[in-house]
């Protein structure tokens, strides 16, 4: 068949022109990829959530607060006036295991939480408001718990050599934590009476043990004037979140733990108060969360940014082969070689849900790799070039995994992989006349030409 003289006329310097922009619009679809991810990501969270949602969800604890009810001297009750322990401590151990759905997976735990709190009532009341009294005969300690449907046994509270069940607390049972703009964590209050126990200038002690399923994280607030917090569990990837970091932490392939010390000047809040004074500790929660290290869907997401960078790179080492060889290729290859990119995409989203991210990416890379490589062959009728683009194509795919696993140097690799990739342009074609128009079918290439 005979080609119009038209595309004869065309330069080398045209031809990179059409094949670098080919890479614009060939990125386009990797966005109906990005959606595809989106809406996969939001599955995802609806499973999590109607999986947490049976184990109890994230879980926010009070540990031990006493609260005596305040009023107007011989009037009715007015509300309820909470005192801190000046000390507390809080041992939490953990056990994991991940709930499965489909192809997703919820971490969830069990937790035996136990709570120690030293009261000194001496100067309480301070901060009650004028012309109020204490009655101390219906004073309580609570606890506090987000999501009591998480009980798995009924929670204890031991003083004075007497061991108590808490119960939904009489002063009030509930608390919000936080405004509804950022997600308000309401607290159910258990409760128990300690008639005789709380008495002005007073000192006594109380234990609490709790027994919570929970799903994702787990979090103690600073209830003490000064709290100290142990955490323990199996689980191999904890996050430390919240108001504070631990001081001290350590995590093993199949264990972590880790400690906190908060001082009453760092806690923010007053020792006494109303009943509001809890809710002030927002702030405060000593957070652990149980989290996935590979999220696929966020590898796959991260991976899709760099769509223009992967494309133009492999379009210019086919554009490198097509001056080498003397052979023409028709852009409609480089669409062609564009459509299997954006198919590797999809089979690394399909295969990352299912073998995690670096398993999907040798799978699909190395299959991606052989498919282009192999025709290279066809194309240039040639496997040297084939054997050539299998090299090329596998070092460009290697940089691209490391570039995506380098988070910190990510930047820096994908600029000094691409100043790379240009020079060896530059240097392999620095003796092409751009200006000359593109071979025949038959032609040679352009040191065969030139000789």
């Amino acid at each position: 068949m005979k080609i119009p003289g038209s595309i004869h006329a065309r330069s080398f310097g045209v031809k990179l022109i059409v094949v670098c922009g080919l890479a614009v619009p060939m990125s386009v679809p990797a966005l109906f990829v990005g959606g595809l991810i989106q809406e996969r990501t939001r599955r995802a969270a609806e499973v999590v959530r109607q999986i947490s949602g049976y184990s109890g969800g994230q879980q926010t604890f009070l540990g031990p607060t006493l609260v005596v009810p305040y009023r107007v001297a011989a009037d009715s009750m007015r509300g309820p006036y909470v005192v801190f322990p000046s000390a507390a401590t809080a041992v939490v151990r953990t056990k994991t295991e991940e709930r499965r759905r489909s192809l997703f997976r919820v971490p969830v735990f069990q937790a035996d939480l136990s709570f120690e709190a030293t009261f000194d009532l001496a100067g309480t009341p301070s901060a009650l408001p004028s012309g109020m009294e204490m009655d101390w005969n219906l004073a309580e300690i609570v606890v506090g718990v987000s999501d009591v449907r998480g009980a798995l046994e009924d929670a204890t509270l031991a003083t004075g050599g007497k061991v108590m069940p808490l119960i939904p607390a009489q002063a009030q049972t509930g608390i919000a934590l936080g405004s509804e703009q950022n997600g308000q964590i309401k607290l159910t209050l258990l409760g128990t009476r300690i008639e005789g126990i709380a008495k002005p200038n007073g000192k006594f002690q109380v234990s609490a043990e709790m027994r919570f399923s929970g799903a994702q994280r787990l979090a103690i607030l600073s209830y003490g004037n000064r709290t100290q917090v142990s955490a323990q569990g199996d689980w191999p990837s904890p996050g430390f979140d919240g108001g504070f970091l631990p001081i001290r932490r350590t995590i093993t392939k199949n264990a972590y733990t880790a400690e906190w010390s908060i001082p009453f000047i760092a806690r923010g809040v007053r020792a006494e108060g109303p009943l509001q004074s809890i809710a002030g500790l927002e702030n405060t929660a000593l957070g652990t969360s149980f989290i996935e290290v590979a999220d696929p869907y966020q590898s796959v997401n991260r991976c899709l940014k760099y769509v223009p960078l992967f494309l133009g790179m492999v379009f210019l080492c086919y554009f490198v082969l097509e001056v080498a060889t003397g052979r023409r290729i028709h852009p409609a290859q480089y669409i062609l070689v564009g459509v299997v990119q954006i198919i590797f995409y999809l089979l690394l989203l399909s295969l990352a849900e299912r073998i995690g991210f670096d398993g999907a990416f040798a799978v699909a890379g190395a299959a991606t790799v052989a498919l282009l490589s192999t025709n290279a062959a066809w194309v240039f009728a040639s496997r040297r070039e084939g054997l050539r683009a299998m090299v090329t194509f596998t070092v460009l795919y290697v940089v691209i995994f490391v570039l995506l696993r380098a988070e910190d140097y990510a930047l820096l690799i994908g600029a000094i992989a691409s100043f790379l990739v240009v020079a060896v342009t530059m240097y392999l074609t620095r003796r092409v006349d751009w200006h000359s128009p593109l071979p025949a079918e038959d032609s040679g290439g352009p040191a065969e030409r030139a000789a």
